[in-house]
């Protein structure tokens, strides 16, 4: 039994809550004070090297997420059995903890190498993906701040795909898309905080994607939002070490293999 049950459907949550879930952790990290002892790159940086405001990110975000709820409609409408006389049985938890990783390893194989390709194919990053890396100092509201069709195929696609291939039910589905992300937020959100669970239990984390969005690490970590697997067996991974900053805060310095 789930708290929503006998208020809202599986399908409407799987719809909806991943984009609540997006601005209540976002904002979440944009409401904390400065905290400069804990970023990644300083303030001055922030507003330096990003090139768009952040009301265009909030536009830009909204619409992708627009796009994603009318994609994860048609999605649960076509395979829903809500609307039959079959009751929908939910698999036990430990069925839905390994779909849960078939879903991350299958999300994570498709963003790959949609990834990667919009980076060498000069037409697709030029026109598409360099919206996504006007934010050089990314930040956790921009997370989902992609051009249109990026949003489409990399993103709302590559859900879609890891739901079908799971097997997982809508309610499943939940679970997976809101911790999806929570993930990818935490990635953008430019800060190294003590404690961080995704720091501790992921390698692929928020200074992993930072040296991404940099210049000297842009054809490299490509990988999201969960493993760095494909990075490390087609040579794209760039290792890092975190160093303290004089001026406080910290650097995600580049190191050799």
């Amino acid at each position: 039994m789930v708290f929503w049950e006998g208020y809202v459907s599986d399908e409407a949550m799987g719809t909806f809550a991943p984009i609540i879930v997006y601005w209540l952790y976002a904002g979440f990290y944009q409401l904390l004070p400065p905290l400069d002892n804990y970023r990644l790159h300083t303030r001055k940086e922030e507003d330096e090297k990003n090139s768009v405001p952040l009301a265009s990110v909030v536009k830009g975000v909204l619409l992708q997420q627009l796009v994603q709820a009318t994609v994860a409609h048609l999605l649960f409408v076509l395979t829903s059995k809500t609307g039959s006389s079959e009751t929908v049985i939910q698999p036990s938890i430990a069925v839905q903890i390994v779909q849960i990783i078939i879903g991350m390893l299958v999300m994570d194989t498709w963003q790959y190498f949609v990834h990667r390709y919009m980076h060498q194919n000069k037409f697709l990053y030029r026109h598409v993906h360099s919206q996504h890396h006007k934010l050089v100092v990314p930040y956790a509201i921009g997370a989902l701040y992609n051009h249109p069709l990026e949003g489409l195929l990399l993103d709302t696609v590559g859900g879609a795909i890891s739901f079908l291939v799971s097997g997982m039910t809508a309610r499943t589905a939940v679970i997976f898309f809101c911790f999806a992300v929570i993930k990818t937020v935490d990635d953008h959100c430019g800060l190294w905080l003590p404690g961080n669970i995704f720091h501790l239990l992921f390698q692929n984390n928020t200074a992993y994607h930072d040296i991404h969005h940099q210049l000297q690490g842009l054809k490299y970590n490509y990988s999201q939002p969960f493993f760095p697997i494909w990075d490390k067996l087609l040579g794209t991974h760039m290792p890092y070490k975190l160093v303290r900053r004089p001026q406080g805060g910290f650097e995600a310095r580049l190191t050799k293999d």
